[in-house]
């Protein structure tokens, strides 16, 4: 699973630039590492993380050159329209908040600005065998994670302006513990994208923030050159009210058979 999501984020990031760009959580996953933006840094945050290794973890996998942030994640302490990129490993699933947490991370992408996360698929073997725990079962995936569906995540990025360019689906194999049975369904994985594509049990999602152009209208000038764009209209003769254009011959020659012959004085 760290194998295929590290794969997404090296190849999505690859190609978005910028000058800042920050990663939320999991540090196990350098999120980051195929991007040239020159600013990256690392957030973490302690209250929700999944387990407790993780920020003694971080700069390990991070480098020496990585800047680490800690703060929460729907308070993130950065500028309104201010960071280029930002990538999000199974952030939304262990937060308090999880639609604060993206309002944040819109409140500070730029237009035009991109969001690359991943999380585990509810409708997948995965997340069939987590839900056997009401049974008695052990717990497959984290006990504490709320697992978000793709379409609903859809749905919350959509509601936030965000413009899906890229969705996927992996790890198709049953959920196993042991290296003899990954083995013999190794082939789901490969057969997975083609027959059961929705049914992967991680999904990797990338979208861009869409921000309207404002048009601005200013005060209607009154045009002097009138006469130069349209026809102009000869005022009407203040002795009569009617019509000051003669009639025509052919008018009055068609419309002869229709008048009453009336005698001359």
């Amino acid at each position: 699973m760290l194998h295929w999501e590290q794969a997404q984020f090296d190849r999505t990031v690859a190609d978005i630039f910028g000058y800042h760009a920050l990663q939320l959580g999991m540090p196990g996953i350098d999120a980051l590492r195929e991007n040239r933006i020159p600013f990256a840094a690392q957030l973490l945050d302690e209250s929700t993380s999944p387990n407790g290794n993780a920020i003694s973890g971080a700069r390990d996998v991070v480098g020496t050159t990585r800047q680490i942030v800690h703060c929460r994640f729907d308070e993130l302490p950065f500028a309104a329209q201010s960071v280029d990129l930002v990538a999000m490993p199974h952030v939304l699933e262990f937060s308090n908040d999880a639609h604060e947490v993206l309002r944040e991370v819109s409140r500070i992408l730029m237009p035009e600005g991109q969001v690359v996360l991943t999380g585990f698929n509810p409708y997948s073997l995965w997340g069939m065998r987590q839900g056997m725990r009401r049974l008695g079962a052990r717990p497959f995936m984290p006990r504490d994670g709320q697992f978000i569906g793709f379409q609903r995540l859809k749905d919350w990025l959509k509601l936030l302006g965000f413009e899906i360019i890229r969705g996927r689906f992996g790890c198709y194999a049953p959920p196993n513990r042991t290296d003899r049975w990954l083995q013999r369904t190794a082939f789901m994985d490969k057969a997975g994208d083609r027959w059961w594509p929705i049914f992967g049990a991680i999904y990797s999602i990338t979208a861009v923030k869409r921000v309207r152009a404002v048009r601005m209208v200013g005060p209607a000038f009154q045009n002097t050159h009138a006469g130069a764009l349209g026809p102009v209209t000869a005022p009407a003769s203040p002795s009569s009210s009617h019509s000051t254009r003669p009639a025509s011959k052919d008018a009055s020659t068609s419309t002869a058979p229709f008048l009453s012959s009336t005698p001359k004085d």
